[in-house]
């Protein structure tokens, strides 16, 4: 059966990827590598024994899209990542997040739900909670005001789909809405490897160790939580990969109970700064040079997962530690420098 990544040179769309080829699935990848790089294929061959096709497409050019359909019709379901991701950025660079994460959307939307009997994953994030009034958060927890012009990219985006999910039965559709991705492939063959200055937490502190960055700046040490720095839930990227797994299964067995579902994928766990940089320090044996500096924009005060709705309908759940996932995005990091 063939399915189609978008995105899948990125850091979660490459593990999703080698969790699709090692379950049996075709996989053609879209990217335009604005923050990829094809070396990634190289790294999903070496794991999975398999080369997937791709093809190097900017999914806002709307013929392109078009094109590719025509040429791919057996096509059965999308995983849709293609999308800008930073919040500090799109803070700063709204439009271009406005164009980039909603008209490839539509597009692509466009050409699907022209076929028959089609199975849609969306890349969604817990960023449509804004500040969540309770912890651990539920999907029916309410969708607040955006913090940030890629937090209210993601809310658009799931009306989008709601929307065209209500007049066309023929779509099946499931938005995860995940947490903090970290971490890398235990073979330290593909992981996180941003263009520039990393825009994440995690692999900020992993070039910090390795000494590409002389400093981590914290954002804020007086917030409202134990430590006073912000609290996330951070989510194994391979436990992440293999929701989305699970989730495009249960829409092509046809087991879900509406054509458009929510779900969290997250630990339900939640971890400050600080002790996101103390994990670093246990795994690696290094101290980490950081220093506190003044909030950043968008910043939002605590975000973990209620897991319960992943854990017993989609029947998913987070299996690797803070520490664990720490620990690959360390090796992932030495092995790239070396």
């Amino acid at each position: 059966m063939k399915i189609l990544v978008t995105g899948g040179l990125g850091f979660i769309g490459s593990h999703t990827v080698v969790e699709l080829q090692n379950s049996g699935y075709e996989v053609v990848i879209i990217d335009d590598c604005s923050n990829s790089s094809e070396k990634v294929l190289d790294g999903i061959y070496a794991i999975t024994g398999k080369r997937p096709v791709f093809e190097k497409i900017d999914l806002r050019e709307k013929e392109k899209i078009g094109d590719f359909f025509e040429r791919h019709p057996d096509i059965k379901g999308t995983i849709h990542f293609a999308a800008s991701k930073a919040v500090g950025e799109s803070v700063e660079r709204p439009l271009l997040y406005y164009e980039n994460n909603l008209s490839s959307l539509v597009y692509l939307l466009k050409e699907i739900t022209a076929k028959k009997k089609q199975s849609f994953i969306f890349s969604s994030s817990c960023t449509v909670y804004g500040q969540a009034d309770k912890m651990p958060i539920t999907e029916d927890a309410p969708v607040k005001k955006a913090e940030s012009p890629y937090g209210n990219t993601k809310q658009i985006g799931e009306e989008i789909i709601h929307d065209t999910c209500k007049v066309n039965s023929d779509l099946q559709a499931i938005s995860l809405r995940y947490f903090n991705p970290m971490g890398a492939h235990p073979s330290s063959e593909i992981g996180e490897l941003p263009i520039g200055v990393p825009q994440n937490l995690v692999p900020f502190i992993t070039q910090t160790g390795v000494g590409l960055r002389e400093q981590l700046s914290v954002f804020g040490d007086d917030y409202p939580t134990p430590d006073g720095t912000c609290i996330r839930d951070y989510i194994h990227v391979v436990d992440l990969a293999k929701a989305h797994v699970v989730a495009l299964e249960r829409l092509l067995k046809g087991e879900n109970r509406e054509n458009y579902e929510v779900f969290n994928v997250g630990t339900g766990e939640g971890s400050s700064v600080l002790e996101v940089i103390a994990s670093f320090e246990r795994v690696s044996g290094k101290k980490l040079n950081y220093s506190v500096v003044e909030r950043r924009p968008g910043d939002i005060t605590t975000a973990y997962a209620d897991t319960k709705k992943a854990n017993e309908v989609l029947g998913w759940k987070a299996g690797s530690t803070l520490d664990q996932a720490m620990k690959s995005a360390w090796d992932w990091e030495q092995k790239i420098r070396s």
